[in-house]
């Protein structure tokens, strides 16, 4: 079997000039992603208009994307909701996402050509200090990584499926690089993984993969509670 090498990283972004929709959509995602509006906050379509000086019609279809896509909920004649984080709903999508990850690396370890296994490791084996310094970089690195591991096996359905969590999950899997250990840690597992499946050792770059999904989860849940908790003092 061949693997498939993905012909570009995924980005989760669209191409051409942003339309005002869609600067709307990136500023009030940022600005959950950023606590700055909290889970379970309601607001109204005129608290935004000004804050974010767009109007009425942009501004709306930016609600109803991020409506459409969990992040928000909409209440007839009463305005907006950020979505309450539902850690058992997260827990749902990690272990989806498990079953999908490890089996893609039974893929990789079983193919003859596993051309994706080279770009992956020029990102990933590189000295300490050629690592990338900048955490907000890592974050998407860390998405491709992933990514990456399903694309290559050219299962487009599989990777579609992947990429809906990887968006869904995204408000608090970025959290786990707001510490540089964490960064550094990230290297070291992602090292480990692609050397085992070079090797075609399949069972122990399973059980390394589901050790490093693991071990992320549990530091995003901690940091995602700490982070609404001095939030929510400071509002």
């Amino acid at each position: 079997m061949k693997i498939i090498a993905p012909t570009a990283p995924f980005s989760g972004l669209s191409s051409g000039a942003p339309s005002l929709a869609d600067r709307a959509y990136g500023q009030i995602k940022q600005m959950i992603f950023d606590f700055v509006l909290l889970p379970g906050d309601r607001f109204s379509e005129s608290d935004l208009v000004d804050r974010l000086q767009v109007s009425r019609t942009p501004l709306r279809q930016a609600l109803q994307r991020l409506q459409r896509e969990g992040f928000l909920l909409v209440f007839p004649k009463s305005g907006w909701q950020v979505a309450p984080l539902d850690f058992e709903v997260f827990d749902q999508l990690y272990d989806l996402r498990v079953l999908l990850e490890t089996h893609a690396i039974a893929k990789l370890c079983e193919a003859e050509e596993r051309p994706v296994l080279k770009g992956l490791a020029d990102l990933w084996l590189v000295a300490e200090a050629e690592r990338h310094p900048v955490q907000a970089m890592v974050d998407r690195m860390d998405e491709d990584f992933h990514s990456a591991l399903v694309r290559a096996t050219g299962n487009e359905e599989m990777a579609r499926v992947h990429d809906d969590i990887t968006e869904r999950i995204r408000i608090i899997r970025r959290l786990d690089f707001t510490k540089p250990a964490r960064v550094q840690v990230t290297y070291d597992e992602h090292a480990r993984i692609i050397r085992a499946i070079s090797r075609r050792r399949t069972d122990e770059a399973q059980r390394l993969l589901r050790a490093h999904i693991e071990q992320s989860k549990l530091e995003v849940r901690h940091i995602t509670l700490d982070m609404l908790y001095r939030a929510r003092r400071e509002a």
